[in-house]
């Protein structure tokens, strides 16, 4: 069975940026051990990096959230920490919005049986593409581990960890 692993966006922003929380930087050591076995498995790892122009504020998510992040070039764009080095080799999906549907072709080009997702945030990115993987996908096992994703608001951490449970994604270390 072939089997992906998907980072999102763990990047500088959303663990020590603009929309950095302290939770987030303690994700690192689980989610390079989640890169490391799937290095060790052959698995195939790609990731997601969260991508916004000069002109985020005018766009729709902008005037919803009207943080900058993200910004292509700038420090908190980067990958965060030990993930950027083990990622290296791995291949990029830059997206504008939360979910990356360039994945889709992908996923059902290659028709893998098993897709893990980890990274940030659980409530938004994560759960998007963890929704498109299902749909793309829909015989194959998604899965999230609740150790390795989280967002600034534990109740909505619980709550998409609910949601995911509810589309039938296979939600490991429920805390």
């Amino acid at each position: 069975m072939k089997r992906l692993l998907i980072v999102i966006d763990y990047q500088v922003d959303f663990v020590s940026g603009s929309l950095g929380f302290p939770k987030a930087s303690l994700l690192e050591d689980p989610i390079c051990k989640k890169i490391q076995e799937a290095k060790t498995h052959s698995d195939t790892i790609l990731y997601t990096m969260d991508t916004h122009e000069n002109n985020y504020l005018s766009t729709l998510e902008g005037k919803n959230l009207p943080v900058p992040h993200c910004i292509r070039g700038t420090p908190g764009w980067n990958l965060y920490g030990k993930v950027r080095d083990l990622l290296k080799d791995a291949n990029c999906f830059e997206k504008s919005s939360f979910g990356c549907a360039q994945l889709i072709p992908y996923l059902q080009k290659e028709n893998f049986g098993e897709v893990e997702l980890c990274g940030l945030v659980s409530n938004i990115c994560v759960l998007s593409n963890a929704v498109l993987a299902k749909a793309a996908l829909p015989q194959a096992q998604v899965i999230v581990d609740a150790k390795c994703t989280d967002c600034a608001d534990p109740a909505q951490n619980k709550e998409a960890l609910n949601v995911l449970e509810g589309l039938q994604v296979k939600v490991l270390n429920r805390k």
